[in-house]
């Protein structure tokens, strides 16, 4: 399926869930580049804005993310992704970086 990258800067947003336990572990957003990789390699890449380069889940912490099914929307222009994560989603340790409510309450130790 051909994906709609003309949209929001060429970036498209990417939801992460758990495959086992559905628990939506983070949201990131993929690049062409990222995309292609993602499906020839079995693992998560994206596109990091922050430091405008592409970005292996895992490759220096070691949590990354085995590709178990990738779902496209009715747009094509949003993934969700479905893993098996080997770790922690959230670089703060938190299985999912959606660990607080919006008070700020730690919800997920």
């Amino acid at each position: 399926m051909e994906l709609d990258f003309a949209k929001e800067d060429g970036l498209i947003p990417t939801v992460v869930q758990d495959a086992r336990t559905k628990q939506v572990l983070m949201v990131a957003y993929m690049n062409k580049e990222s995309w292609e990789r993602t499906k020839a390699t079995g693992q998560t890449w994206f596109w990091s804005r922050s430091r405008g380069e592409l970005w292996h889940k895992g490759e220096t912490s070691g949590n990354t993310q085995k590709v178990v099914d990738i779902q496209v929307d009715c747009d094509a222009d949003t993934v969700l992704l479905l893993v098996e994560p080997a770790g922690p989603a959230c670089h703060t340790g938190h299985t999912s970086c959606f660990y607080r409510n919006e008070k700020g309450d730690v919800i997920d130790e």
